[in-house]
This record gives C-alpha cells, sequence and structure tokens, in this order.
C-alpha cells in the first residue's frame, strides 16, 4: 500500500487517537506491531495518518491496547479504510485543503458548534456575500479561485440540510450581522437567508451583543466538530496562516468550556431572531 502524500485532518485524528490508546496502554510501537504481527513502521505510518487500516485490525488494537470504550471503538471502525469520498473530493487542488478539510469534519460530525465574531457562519453565507469576501482579499485572488472557493464554501450548506440532520448551533457577535459586507442590498439578504435557517429544527442561531461586554475567544473564528465519540472531537481555529485543527483531550475539555461561557452572554434563540430582525430593518 502507498502511503498517503497529504493526510487530511481527519486521517491524523484517527491515527492520533491510536496512538494515544497504545500510550496509555504503555506499549511501545515495536511491542505493538509485534502484538499485532506486523512492523513498527507500519504502527508509526498508520499513527501519523499515512496508511489506512482495515475494521479487523483496527478492533485487533483495541484489544490489544485493552481499550473498554466502545463507543469508541465502533467511532474508530467508522473511520477505517481508505480516504472517505465526499462532494469534496471534486475540489481537491482546486482550493485550499484547510477548505477540505473543514467540509470532511462537518460531514462526518452529530453536531457542530461555532462562533464567529466578525463573519456569517460559513455555510450560511450566500453567493454575493461569500464573492464579497473573497473580493477583499490581498493580494486579489484569480477569478476562477474565487469562483471555486464560493462554490465549495456553497456546497458545506448540505451538511445542514441532509438526514439525518446534524445539530447545528452558531455564536455570532452583532458586529459580525452589522457589518454590511457587499453594500445593504447584499447584507440584508444575508441577514434574511439567517432569519429562514434558524427555523430549522436542527439550527439554533444565538447572537452575542455589544452589551455582553468581554468574553472568551472574544476575536476568534472556531468551529467544534462533535464526533460519535467526544476523543474523536475536532476543533478548527481560523489563523492568517490558514486552518489550526486541536483534538487533545486537554485542549477539547478547555475549548467546550469557553464556548459554555460564550452561550452564557448570549442572546436566546428567540432573542437573536429579534435582534437580526431589528438590523434587517434598519438596513
Amino acid at each position: 500500500m502507498a502511503p498517503r502524500q497529504a493526510p487530511t485532518v481527519r486521517q491524523r485524528r484517527f491515527g492520533a487517537e491510536l496512538r494515544r490508546l497504545r500510550e496509555g496502554a504503555g506499549l511501545s510501537a515495536p511491542r505493538a506491531a509485534e502484538l499485532l504481527g506486523t512492523d513498527r513502521t507500519t504502527i508509526s505510518n498508520v499513527e501519523a495518518g499515512r496508511f489506512g487500516i482495515s475494521e479487523q485490525r483496527l478492533r485487533r488494537l483495541a484489544s490489544i491496547y485493552e481499550c473498554d470504550d466502545p463507543s469508541l471503538i465502533d467511532a474508530l471502525a467508522e473511520m477505517t479504510g481508505g480516504r472517505s469520498s465526499g462532494w469534496w473530493d471534486e475540489y481537491r487542488g482546486k482550493v485550499p485543503p484547510d477548505f477540505l478539510d473543514v467540509a470532511e469534519l462537518e460531514h462526518h460530525a452529530v453536531a457542530l458548534r461555532t462562533l464567529q465574531t466578525a463573519h456569517v457562519p460559513g455555510m450560511f453565507q450566500l453567493e454575493d456575500h461569500a464573492r464579497a469576501l473573497f473580493d477583499l482579499f490581498i493580494p486579489t485572488l484569480p477569478r476562477l479561485e474565487i469562483e471555486l472557493r464560493i462554490a465549495q464554501r456553497l456546497a458545506r450548506h448540505t451538511v445542514i440540510a441532509k438526514e439525518p440532520a446534524v445539530q447545528y448551533t452558531g455564536l455570532i457577535h452583532e458586529a459580525a450581522l452589522r457589518m454590511q459586507v457587499g453594500g445593504p442590498r447584499v447584507a440584508r439578504a444575508q441577514l434574511e437567508h439567517l432569519l429562514r435557517e434558524s427555523e430549522r429544527d436542527n439550527v439554533t442561531l444565538r447572537v452575542i451583543p455589544f452589551s455582553a461586554g468581554g468574553f472568551p475567544m472574544a476575536g476568534d473564528s472556531v468551529l467544534y466538530a462533535h464526533a460519535r465519540s467526544v476523543h474523536l472531537d475536532t476543533v478548527q481555529v481560523d489563523a492568517p496562516t490558514g486552518a489550526v485543527f486541536f483534538g487533545s483531550p486537554t485542549q477539547l475539555a478547555n475549548f467546550r468550556r469557553r464556548l459554555d461561557a460564550v452561550e452564557q452572554v448570549a442572546l436566546t434563540a428567540q432573542q437573536s431572531r429579534d435582534a437580526i430582525l431589528e438590523i434587517t430593518k434598519n438596513l
């Protein structure tokens, strides 16, 4: 089997969790390989996300590592084999890899929590809004790349509309709602779209008002993707150089606490709809 040239974030998370289980069992990579009947290189490549692994071998490793969490084992079993194929694959090599990693995480998540303090959540952005954002890039992006990025961003909305529905909670700062990206007409259409989306049973949008003052992660853009097992959750944070991903137990726990704290200062879902409607009326 040829190694993957560029493992996705989800593949690396799979390998990192196997490494965590192995180290928790007090086993070295050579010893784990010996017990599995393979070589150390295979263990190292799997833990780095460079190789896939069969479900049978995964369950054998879980037994070797004395993992007694059936839900975690089942969640890992769903991630075995080759790279999962999804709609985002058609954009591979055409948009930044981070865009595809985020789309893959969203697709496989059982629930999503996001925090946006300067932008409308990506999966709810309309075409004109997204185009206005990409037009602001410096240096200017080629027109074809802008169109590909827009198409890929619009396709992310399928996560919200698919069955079974993914539960989505979005925390949006008032500043992001008042920023007239693309001008008043585009901004009004975008806010009206948010109001429609907030009526979905699986979507909760909550506004952080200016009156809330300071709060944890103010200024950040955060995506928390809940997996079938909390051990496989992944957090993505925007940075000037691209997306940064987190997955260690301590990091995940800290992000959950921070998001919980932000929810404490956010308006309720109904208050948020009223606030968005009021901003829309004033455009």
